[in-house]
């Protein structure tokens, strides 16, 4: 799983918190790593310590765009490459290399190729690259595996029980929908119907990103819904990161409110209240529409235990979804084990159109 993962693009920062010349320690897939922005603002991620003594490279300092050791001063470029080691020879430092992977910033993350080669074609978003809308992201981290956050992408029926007393769970509404899922050339796009004028659709663009529209702001349900796109990235096996990056699809006095909104309502993360939400289930207090939500799902999939033992489950027609998924991670990985690529999979390269409720705004594309 770890190969299969790592030869994607995969979110590891969010952009806003790395300032120019500054480097922190970053863990992702099980690896320790460093992260700095060199002074033309370029991101890079290199091995966590140095090749010399092991210090940890994130307490050293930026010149240009290389990382110098606080330890005894060995100079790395954003390549992994030792390009001085003061007190060697000059051919010395030619001899060291560490651990170094591709970065890029985009759509307020910075994301990292830690797979083996040249890495694919980077998966742009055209709702994430409209000219206008606010565009915002924040990440969090919940002590549980982070299939189990994927699995919940894909479980449509959960709406109707989970968020039923959320702004979320009163637009969609209580009714057990009717399930379709088709497997895409960028993942899965998942048909949740209540009714004809009541289908949600959402999609999985594979192998960890759930894209979805939902309300979001001051008035979720008098403006365009926001376009969400969650990547579930494993820090280990029992602690997952979310990366969250999101368009509200508005203009003029919507988009100036939203975005004092956004500045006034910093993004809460219900594992900051651990067990008390445990003991508050179902009655919890929220006013916060956004917060409700968070704890809601918080409480569903951290309750499974932080790695869910599948042996014990009982799964049923409405776990299509799951079932589904399960089937391409297992095919996908079946491939890898025979020496195969598996399958090619391909960036959505137009706007997935999901639908909205009735009485909810559309964005006006350009």
């Amino acid at each position: 799983m770890g190969d299969l993962l790592r030869s994607f693009w995969q979110p590891v920062a969010l952009a806003a918190e790395l300032l120019p010349r500054k480097a922190t320690a970053i863990r992702i897939m099980g690896e320790d790593l460093t992260l700095y922005r060199g002074e033309n603002g370029k991101p890079y991620v290199v091995a966590a310590r140095c090749a010399h003594r092991l210090s940890l490279l994130h307490t050293g300092w930026i010149e240009g765009d290389c990382i110098r050791c606080f330890y005894h001063g060995w100079k790395y470029d954003g390549t992994g490459q030792c390009v001085e080691a003061p007190a060697e020879k000059p051919e010395f430092a030619r001899k060291i290399k560490i651990t170094s992977y591709p970065a890029q910033e985009y759509a307020g993350l910075i994301f990292a190729y830690m797979g083996k080669g040249h890495p694919p074609e980077f998966p742009k978003k055209v709702e994430l690259d409209r000219n206008f809308g606010v565009k915002y992201s924040y990440s969090f981290i919940w002590p549980c595996n982070w299939f189990q956050r994927l699995e919940n992408s894909i479980d449509a029926t959960h709406v109707s029980f989970v968020h039923r007393r959320s702004t979320l769970g009163a637009t969609v509404r209580s009714d057990i929908p009717d399930l379709n899922y088709e497997e895409t050339e960028w993942g899965i796009r998942q048909t949740a119907s209540r009714g004809p004028s009541n289908i949600r659709i959402s999609e999985i663009l594979f192998p960890n990103c759930n894209h979805i529209v939902s309300p979001d702001g001051p008035r979720p349900n008098e403006n365009a819904w926001t376009d969400i796109f969650n990547f579930f990235v494993p820090v280990d096996d029992e602690h997952t990161v979310q990366f969250s990056t999101r368009c509200a699809p508005l203009n003029g006095d919507a988009a100036s409110e939203f975005q004092e909104w956004l500045a006034s309502n910093p993004r809460y993360n219900p594992a900051d209240q651990g067990k008390d939400l445990f003991k508050k289930a179902p009655d919890f207090e929220f006013h916060d529409a956004i917060r409700l939500v968070a704890a809601q799902d918080y409480v569903a999939q951290v309750g499974q235990g932080r790695i869910a033992d599948r042996s014990q489950e009982r799964l049923g027609k409405s776990d299509a979804g799951i079932i589904l998924l399960r089937k391409i991670f297992q095919r996908e990985m079946e491939a890898r084990r025979n020496g195969l690529s598996g399958k090619k999979w391909q960036p959505r390269r137009g706007l997935a159109r999901l639908p909205l409720p009735p009485g909810i705004p559309k964005a006006e594309e350009s």
